[in-house]
């Protein structure tokens, strides 16, 4: 199989962490990108950095790179190949995966290394 396209998305992202039993903020569901996750111990919440949410702890200066799919769930390796590269270049990531694709978060400092790392190891990732 070959390796597949990523592209950078333009937003820089915080990543916000909330109790499990805080609601949702409104706010969130006017992003035109966000992502959301809850297990018993917590809740995340992903949203362009021009939200500003009341959260217990933020991450600030994401930037993601989006597995360009849609990808069958029949694929297997994608996330782990791509987040080894990122791991041999002490790159760390946030993923996230949807139904149709992954989503790689990587800090904002690292998107030129990323990038390069990611094209030596022949992955197309648009930039534009």
């Amino acid at each position: 199989m070959a390796n597949q396209t990523l592209r950078l998305l333009n937003e820089t992202f915080h990543i916000h962490s909330f109790t499990p039993e805080t609601p949702i903020p409104e706010q969130v569901f006017n992003a035109k990108i966000f992502f959301i996750s809850k297990t018993y111990d917590e809740l995340s919440v992903v949203v362009p950095d021009d939200f500003n949410l009341p959260s217990m702890e933020v991450e600030k200066d994401w930037r993601a790179l989006e597995v360009l799919g849609p990808l069958g769930f029949s694929l297997t390796g994608i996330l782990s190949n791509i987040s080894g590269v990122l791991a041999e270049n002490k790159i760390s990531i946030f993923a996230i995966s949807t139904f149709d694709t992954d989503y790689i978060l990587i800090k904002q400092d690292t998107v030129k290394s990323a990038i390069s790392a990611l094209r030596s190891n022949d992955y197309m990732v648009i930039d534009d």
